[in-house]
């Protein structure tokens, strides 16, 4: 790279009904040389409000799962170094001061990791399984790739070295009640799909077992009772979304089971 060159970075975001925060993740990201968002047809007024930005290249897609649309949506990056981020996240000043940093000198990384905070509505929650939470936010497109066997919570395959930046991304994922509680189920269902899809059985004791202990683990020993009231709703929360799951697996098992059982019974014509 000549003197006074810098590394070029395509914000990429993928969004679905995001508006009221949407916003603030576009101007968190202004600083990028190109702006992707990919949009699941959203109904709130999401697509219109980006098809008015003068900076955002926006895009419409279907969304099957979580890895196929960031997938679909890196493919859109005209540059290598891509700041991927979803809508619920904002860059702080001190990150984006990080991140322009790194992208610009020699490093051997390839993708950096992102400590995130978790943001209750306007509040920081501190505990409750958050605490540690991480993510690729930041890589060199040619050099990685989604893992397709994940449907959601994707995973990000990388050829070469990692770092992890000091400044923490703001993680805006609790706005209201109902909205995390939805998020939470759809989580849940997608990975049900996931594990039925790779045959997987569903054991009744881990049926019951699996969203309680979940509970108990960030609520007690994930300090989630240090959160307050805000960690009993978050913790309760994620174990429905463990609860959801298995109930999902179940229900496409037994479709499955009797679908494989109405095939065999079913008359062979000569």
């Amino acid at each position: 790279m000549k003197k006074g060159q810098h590394q070029k970075i395509s914000a990429v975001i993928i969004t679905y009904n995001e508006i009221g925060y949407i916003e603030k993740c576009i101007a968190s990201v202004a600083f990028a040389d190109e702006i992707i968002v990919v949009d699941s047809y959203s109904s709130d007024g999401t697509y219109e409000y980006l098809c008015a930005h003068p900076k955002v290249k926006v895009l419409q897609h279907p969304f099957q799962d979580f890895t196929k649309q960031k997938t679909f949506a890196l493919k859109q990056a005209s540059n290598d170094w891509v700041l991927f981020l979803d809508a619920d996240e904002v860059v702080p000043v001190g990150l984006r001061k990080e991140i322009i940093n790194v992208t610009n000198l020699p490093s051997p990384h390839v993708a950096y990791w992102f400590y995130r905070k978790f943001m209750f509505k306007d509040t920081h929650l501190r505990f409750s399984g958050w605490q540690t939470d991480k993510n690729y936010r930041l890589f060199r497109k040619s050099k990685v790739k989604f893992c397709q066997e994940r449907r959601v919570h994707e995973r990000l395959d990388v050829q070469g070295t990692s770092g992890v930046l000091s400044k923490r991304l703001l993680h805006f994922s609790y706005k209201k009640y109902e909205d995390y509680k939805e998020k939470m189920l759809r989580y849940g269902q997608l990975k049900a799909r996931q594990s039925h899809e790779n045959g997987k059985q569903a054991l009744p004791l881990k049926l019951m077992a699996a969203p309680l202990w979940k509970f108990i683990y960030n609520y007690t020993i994930r300090l989630g009772m240090l959160d307050g009231r805000k960690g009993i709703i978050i913790c309760y929360l994620n174990a429905l979304s463990d609860l959801e799951r298995y109930r999902e697996f179940r229900q496409l098992n037994r479709k499955s089971n009797e679908l494989h059982e109405a095939a065999t019974l079913s008359p062979v014509s000569e």
